[in-house]
């Protein structure tokens, strides 16, 4: 195994490193130092989340900094503030023997007055989000003549923010003659784009392999019905005493009201999400990096570049749409070597999900069951013995008090202390999962080859289990539109007393389907056909195609609605129909 000096790194540097913990190079700054140090070409380095990308360019780029010259000669782009700090900070602990190199952070959220006057004291490397940097340099505060190198850091995340106008309006405005390193978690076409565009020849260090998920992580997935998912997540906490998670929700109200809900019950939780000020972020997340608080509830966007050591977990509350998303969400844990565990708390719907999980990240995701009441409040009782036996005990700090606390408990028997020193430490385990309800965990979809191509609509049904009591309607309205589950719920309660129950409801590109029971179907076609949402006339109808007239006028004409369509429209929707039922079994 070599050591950095053997990879060229310069004495002051190594010392820096040393004092940090740094103990030997990690394989993604043994692969990429030495060809920073000694070749001049671009490079693309893709490695997960937490494997020392930073000082793999860091060390490098301040053994290439002139501190005799007072000019920016380096920006390292990234996508949050809170990883334009963390970054700051690590190079300038990496330099800390190298007193005339400045390292200056930018970003936005915090005071730009501040910001400038730093720029001006001097400056030779800028760690800067790309919306304040664009800033700077529209009031002429940077400039960017010296730079030699630019580092985009996390360069998929700041992509996948919008940031890419930003990134190439940046890139015009540096030299021609600049080095360019681009590091990465996964190599999305995205970011192959942005290499061809602006990366000259270069080289691509690969530690792993390509969009794979983190190499000392565990993958678990818990499938549930959407009703029971906060039920399953207090499981897999309470099933975890030394749990230390972030747990990651699709919005902000629903991390609002799972944070929320988690605090009221007892968890030390708090809540990450873009409603909070910077103020009010940098103190949660100072909380959450001194194990002030054990489980972070956050957004995607809130934990984007969150640099946080020693995660046990990562609980996802439902998966992300985009894969490379949760590539990034489980390499917050299974840091630098140590083993971590990402969970997914799933419905049926999601299933489809693991599977193109599995192939991006080429690892299996385990089906865990949760546990049951008694093997948690089990768990529960060991961890608060543990913690009692493992107590160290100050005798001179408790001596002047220990006559009165003996005088006080002198009544109850050993047994009696032992008792109320348990229900004391978990009693409220017990009191919950006394009259806790099962949590059903049902039997998942035969997977495609499995499955028949051509299912009459009935079948179809049988596949997907609707219920005998439920019905399966179309609606005309899908994800191209923005139609999402909340705005078929918001248009029952407008135009129905709101007491319709929902069963499944499955999202497509142009149409979606959802359930309610079989004495309310014609009701509610017969309420939201003709309703129009934006330029949009609604149309319901039978998922089956056994479809009756729902109006008044269409019951007297025996005209289904379909009829009033022109042959070219007939035509396109069903065709669209069709491409989302094809689309639909895919899944």
């Amino acid at each position: 195994m070599k050591t950095f000096e053997e990879l060229g790194v310069s004495e002051a540097l190594c010392r820096a490193v040393e004092e940090m913990g740094f103990v030997a190079p990690m394989p993604v700054q043994e692969a990429v130092i030495p060809q920073l140090l000694s070749a001049s070409s671009d490079l693309i380095a893709l490695a997960q989340t937490g494997t020392g990308k930073t000082a793999a360019y860091g060390l490098p780029l301040l053994e290439r900094t002139k501190g005799e010259q007072r000019v920016v000669q380096s920006v390292v782009l990234c996508p949050t503030r809170e990883l334009c700090l963390q970054i700051a900070d690590d190079l300038k602990d990496f330099a800390r023997y190298l007193p005339e190199v400045q390292v200056v952070p930018v970003y936005g959220g915090s005071s730009l007055l501040s910001q400038i006057e730093a720029l001006r004291r001097g400056a030779h490397v800028i760690v800067a989000t790309p919306g304040r940097l664009m800033d700077l340099m529209r009031r002429g505060i940077v400039r960017f003549e010296a730079v030699s190198t630019v580092v985009l850091d996390e360069a998929d995340e700041m992509l996948s923010m919008g940031f890419e106008e930003d990134i190439a309006a940046i890139l015009s405005a540096m030299p021609s003659k600049r080095r360019t390193l681009l590091f990465s978690a996964t190599m999305s076409r995205e970011v192959e784009q942005v290499a061809k565009k602006y990366l000259g020849e270069y080289r691509e260090v690969v530690v792993g392999s390509r969009n794979e998920g983190a190499e000392h992580v565990r993958h678990i997935y818990y499938m549930v019905h959407a009703r029971d998912k906060y039920a399953a997540l207090k499981r897999l906490v309470d099933y975890h005493p030394r749990i230390y998670a972030i747990v990651f929700c699709r919005t902000r109200a629903e991390t609002a009201e799972v944070a929320d809900a988690l605090i009221r019950d007892g968890y030390n939780a708090e809540a990450l999400h873009g409603d909070l000020s910077q103020a009010q972020r940098d103190f949660t997340m100072q909380k959450f990096r001194a194990h002030l608080t054990q489980l972070l509830v956050a957004t995607d966007v809130a934990a984007r570049g969150l640099d946080v050591d020693d995660l046990s977990h990562v609980i996802n509350y439902g998966l992300p749409d985009d894969i490379d998303v949760y590539t990034h969400r489980s390499g917050r844990t299974g840091r630098a070597g140590k083993q971590g565990t990402s969970l997914s708390i799933i419905h049926l719907r999601e299933r489809g999900k693991v599977r193109r999980i599995e192939r991006q990240i080429g690892k299996n995701v385990e089906r865990g069951i949760l546990p049951e009441p008694h093997e948690i409040c089990t768990k529960q009782l060991f961890y608060a013995i543990d913690r009692l036996e493992h107590t160290e005990v100050n005798d001179a700090q408790i001596e002047p008090f220990m006559s009165e606390v003996m005088r006080k408990l002198s009544w109850l028997s050993r047994e009696d202390l032992l008792r109320r020193m348990v229900t004391q430490a978990f009693g409220r385990f017990l009191s919950y999962y006394e009259g806790a309800q099962p949590i059903e965990q049902p039997e998942e979809r035969p997977a495609r080859g499995e499955r028949d191509a051509k299912h009459s609509s009935r079948e179809c049904d049988k596949i997907y289990n609707t219920p005998a009591d439920y019905k399966r309607l179309f609606i005309n309205m899908g994800k191209r539109d923005g139609f999402y589950a909340r705005e078929i719920i918001n248009l029952l309660n407008r135009h129905t007393d709101g007491r319709v129950p929902l069963g499944r409801i499955d999202l497509l590109t142009n149409c979606s389907f959802f359930e309610v029971p079989q004495e309310q179907a014609d009701y509610v076609m017969r309420q939201l056909n003709g309703v129009r949402v934006g330029k949009r006339q609604v149309v319901v109808d039978d998922a089956q195609g056994n479809a009756k007239p729902h109006t008044a006028e269409q019951r007297a004409n025996k005209t289904p609605i379909k009829a009033k369509q022109s042959k070219k429209q007939k035509n396109f929707n069903d065709k669209a129909r069709y491409n989302d039922w094809k689309q639909f079994f895919r899944q």
